[in-house]
Formats: structure tokens, C-alpha cells, sequence
């Protein structure tokens, strides 16, 4: 019984907190930054999006393609991974190295909170990560109470143009637009990224365009008899932000909320 009661203790006892930790998403390493466990950071993906204060550390590949062998010879406790980030294969074989990972997958704004939890407990940063959980979580409800409107306005957001893609119904992005008081146009479309024809955007008429650029969102001018070209609310996204699940994400679906607020 002695040993059996020692043994649930071990297993009770928390993980020893990470000191080498790859991000292998610009946002986890916000997360990180966040938390004021950038120091525990060893390695990231390759990319422009990376925050400026990981600029000097090693990369470990790009968006889809890791390198293994450097990412081994860092010698990382713990590998952040968020939903895309890691192709399923690399993700498996990251696996079979014996290597702690934490996938972070919040699938709704309202659980974004907890993955600041999650890392901060992970790399020895609990207080820190619940303290910036309550921020987000206080700062959202009053955004959503901010820019709530009684009939929702239908925003068709384009990813590309050539082909149309826009955002399925899973996405993160569409939780924003609802905060601002907004729905996604395609949000019954259970796939990340769907593709769908400009007939279809026709005939579902939406009150805004969102997109990454206007060259790619020029096209839309050909046709005069949407809302939103009418009406002169084909816009850019005001922040790319958005599209990076951490912290700073806030301040990007305010911008984004404060640029729909007066959109008829």
C-alpha cells in the first residue's frame, strides 16, 4: 500500500518546467514572448510573420518543412505546434523522437484563453499565463458587447483570389467577425480553407469583402450589383494580425471591428 501511495504522489507531481523550446508557429512564439518565457525559446519556423523578438534565434525550416537535423541538434524539451503547422506526417515523426509536444488548438476565441494557460504551466510561467488569460478573456467580452448589432452583417473574407478562396465555418477568423458583429458568409463550409465560385458569392450577396490586398480584390469592381461593391465596402483586412491566434490578436479585431462599425 506504502509503495502504491509513493507512486501516485510521482504521478501527481507537475511536469518539470521546459528551459528549450521550439515554436513552430509566429503566434505560439507571441504566446511565448507573452508570457516572458522568451528566453526558453531555442528555434523557430522560418517565416515573415515571426515577431521581431525572436529575429535572432535559429530556424528549424518553413511553414511545411522542417529540418530535422537541425532541429535535433538544439536539443529542445518541448515543441509548441499549432493546427497547420506541421504537416500529419512531420507531426508523427516528430513523435517517434521522444520529444514533449503541445498542440495548441483552441477552436473558438472564448478558448484561446486557455492556451496561454497551457504553455505558461509548461514552461514555468502559471501566473503569468492565468493573469493574461482573465486580459483576453475581459478584453473580448467587452469587444463583443462594444460592436454587437441586432442584424449581422454578411462579410464574405477572401484568402486568394485565383483561385476564390475564402474560410470555413472552423476557422478562428469567423469568431472574430462575429465579435465585431459580423458573420461569415460561408461559415456552414466545414473545410479551413473552402474554395467557392463568384456565382456563389453573387448570389449571396454580402454587405462586405474582406481581403488580403487590393490587387486581389480589384475582380470584385466588374461586378456592380453586390452590396458591397455598391456601397464601396470592398476592403483590406486593416490588420494581418488577425490571422495569428495570440494576445495581439485583440488589437487586430478591434481595428477590424472600428473599420465595420459604421459599413451600412
Amino acid at each position: 500500500m506504502r509503495a502504491l501511495l509513493l507512486t501516485l504522489c510521482v504521478l501527481a507531481l507537475p511536469l518539470p518546467a521546459a528551459e528549450r523550446v521550439i515554436s513552430l508557429a509566429p503566434s505560439l512564439s507571441e504566446i511565448m514572448l507573452d508570457l516572458g518565457a522568451g528566453d526558453r525559446l531555442v528555434g523557430v519556423l522560418e517565416g515573415e510573420q515571426q515577431p521581431a523578438g525572436v529575429a535572432h534565434l535559429p530556424t528549424v525550416g518553413r511553414y511545411g518543412q522542417l529540418e530535422f537535423e537541425r532541429l535535433l541538434q538544439l536539443a529542445p524539451d518541448l515543441i509548441l505546434i499549432a493546427p497547420g503547422s506541421v504537416p500529419p506526417a512531420q507531426q508523427a515523426q516528430l513523435q517517434r523522437f521522444d520529444i514533449p509536444l503541445l498542440v495548441i488548438e483552441p477552436a473558438r476565441l472564448d478558448l484561446l484563453g486557455d492556451a496561454f494557460v497551457q504553455i505558461g504551466q509548461r514552461v514555468g510561467r502559471a501566473e503569468q499565463g492565468e493573469r493574461l488569460a482573465a486580459e483576453f478573456r475581459e478584453r473580448l467580452a467587452a469587444l463583443r458587447q462594444r460592436y454587437r448589432r441586432e442584424r449581422p452583417l454578411a462579410v464574405f473574407y477572401q484568402i486568394w483570389h485565383q483561385p476564390l478562396y475564402t474560410i470555413g465555418g472552423e476557422q478562428l477568423i469567423g469568431d472574430a467577425l462575429q465579435v465585431c458583429g459580423a458573420r461569415n458568409l460561408f461559415a456552414e463550409l466545414p473545410q479551413p480553407a473552402p474554395q467557392v465560385s463568384v456565382e456563389a458569392v453573387l448570389a449571396r450577396d454580402p454587405d462586405i469583402i474582406l481581403g488580403g490586398s487590393n490587387a486581389e480584390l480589384s475582380a470584385w469592381q466588374a461586378w456592380p450589383q453586390l452590396h458591397a461593391v455598391r456601397q464601396g465596402q470592398v476592403w483590406t483586412v486593416p490588420d494581418k494580425g488577425l490571422e495569428r491566434p495570440s494576445l495581439q490578436m485583440l488589437g487586430a479585431i478591434e481595428q477590424l471591428c472600428e473599420r465595420m462599425a459604421g459599413a451600412r
